[in-house]
């Protein structure tokens, strides 16, 4: 099924939400786009960040091959991604996460 404008929309407009949101948005790109062990310094940076999941899904979802992005380095990004090949919507699988922990301890 194509997307529609509307659909497109409706997701420009999400990303723009969380986006707006983040805690990197202040900081130089240059730091969050480092290599090797540098980027787990530059993760620090995420560690607090209110939609650290959201931007973690969005670079999952698009296939975010360079740069941190919700905390994790391009190789945690890979092994995640291995790990799960089925997930078709990394914001959904997240979602159903979360669901999941407070269903569980809420029991």
């Amino acid at each position: 099924m194509a997307a529609t404008t509307a659909d497109i929309g409706t997701v420009t407009e999400a990303r723009a939400a969380w986006v707006s949101k983040a805690r990197c948005r202040f900081t130089d790109p240059d730091e969050l786009f480092v290599g090797g062990a540098a980027q787990r310094k530059a993760a620090v940076i995420c560690r607090h960040c209110p939609v650290i999941a959201e931007c973690l899904a969005d670079a999952l979802d698009n296939r975010m091959e360079f740069g941190v992005w919700g905390g994790m380095t391009e190789r945690q990004r890979r092994v995640l991604l291995k790990q799960h090949p089925e997930v078709v919507s990394w914001s959904e699988f997240f979602a159903a996460q979360r669901k999941h922990r407070n269903t569980d301890s809420s029991a």
